[in-house]
């Protein structure tokens, strides 16, 4: 036994969260990050006024409630304000789901590969992340989840669209999970992408949530909302859930700006609408031509596309990072690349045919 201080030993099998990496500079060339799945679009300007005027007061701590924003959440999403709780991101939120629900040894079931945060906050609680392999076409494999269930299954997580695949469970598809799921188990819905998603089987996942006790949906404003770098989320739940979460949540940990931008961004939904839909278009433009070269992906419903490349993915992000594009790899698993500028989707689009070129 050592005499200085030592974390805990469940560090040791934590796995690493990879983060998409910046563009190396290639001369010549117009560096582009596409391996983080952010919004290329700048702030909208009456969000970037909002936060303007919040500095002034950033000498103050934020409301500890989130009163404000819940209460423009409860009116945007049409629940009760006390169904929902915000944190730091959607992944902040997903670690006071497990704070709150999870035991030692408990068991959270969640598909694989899914959002590369889930096996990291599951082991920091301490809790067993049980892993259930995706379809043949990359889909969440809802009947072997359900399979998956134990008298310890606290929580399963349902990532749809999915990252990094882009996929969605259909709405059949989830109720006729739910039926099978005790209700004792908290299913977490985490739609962090739902606002570019178009596919009329998808699920109302706040029509769920009204339906069944035990679920919890999980949404974020980084995404469509572009304020990835403000840190804001929140989950919407049955009491007493949403108290549970909101007493796990950290103190003042959702900050001034946040909150505002976060309100604001409600209220400019106009404006967001057009945004996302020309990054819908613009990842239908790429999903074409990558078609047309002959790949077959796998549908998108997000603001990404994912190259199942298994043992070449490797090989294919040193390509891209050669041409001054940075794609998120993942393992041997495959590619993921977010839909950024138009001209970043003009070169991987270009990157993409020549790979495929020389590798048919």
């Amino acid at each position: 036994m050592s005499d200085a201080p030592e974390p805990r030993p469940l560090l040791d099998d934590l796995p690493a969260y990879k983060p998409g990496l910046p563009p190396a500079p290639v001369p010549g060339m117009t560096a582009y990050k596409i391996s983080s799945n952010e919004n290329p679009y700048p702030p909208l300007p009456s969000v970037l006024d909002t936060v303007r005027s919040a500095a002034e007061r950033m000498n103050r701590y934020p409301d500890a409630s989130n009163g404000a924003l819940r209460q423009a959440l409860s009116r945007f999403l049409d629940v009760p304000e006390d169904w929902i709780a915000c944190g730091t991101g959607s992944v902040a939120v997903l670690g006071q789901i497990i704070t709150a629900m999870c035991d030692p040894d408990d068991e959270v079931v969640f598909a694989w590969r899914s959002f590369e945060a889930y096996p990291i906050v599951v082991t920091l609680a301490a809790a067993k992340g049980v892993p259930v392999p995706l379809t043949a076409d990359h889909r969440h494999d809802l009947s072997a989840m359900a399979a998956a269930i134990t008298p310890r299954t606290k929580v399963v997580l349902v990532c749809t669209p999915n990252n990094p695949t882009g996929t969605v469970v259909t709405d059949a598809e989830l109720r006729m999970f739910l039926d099978r799921v005790p209700r004792r188990v908290l299913v977490v819905i985490d739609e962090a992408y739902v606002e570019f998603g178009a596919d009329p089987t998808a699920p109302d996942a706040m029509e769920l949530l009204r339906e069944h006790p035990n679920v919890c949906v999980l949404r974020t404003f980084s995404k469509a909302y572009g304020l990835a770098g403000l840190r804001v989320g929140y989950a919407v739940a049955h009491p007493p859930i949403a108290v549970a979460l909101r007493m796990t949540a950290t103190p003042f940990g959702v900050n001034l700006l946040a909150q505002e931008a976060a309100v604001s961004s409600l209220e400019a939904g106009d404006e967001l609408d057009v945004r996302v839909k020309d990054l819908v278009a613009e990842r239908d433009r790429v999903e074409a031509a990558l078609a047309e070269q002959g790949w077959r992906l796998p549908p998108s419903q997000a603001n990404f596309v994912w190259f199942p490349l298994g043992a070449d993915t490797p090989d294919f992000a040193r390509v891209c990072e050669e041409q001054a594009l940075t794609v998120r790899p993942y393992d041997h698993d495959g590619v993921r690349a977010t839909i950024g500028e138009p001209e970043a989707s003009d070169r991987l689009i270009e990157i993409a045919a020549t790979w495929r070129a020389a590798h048919t």
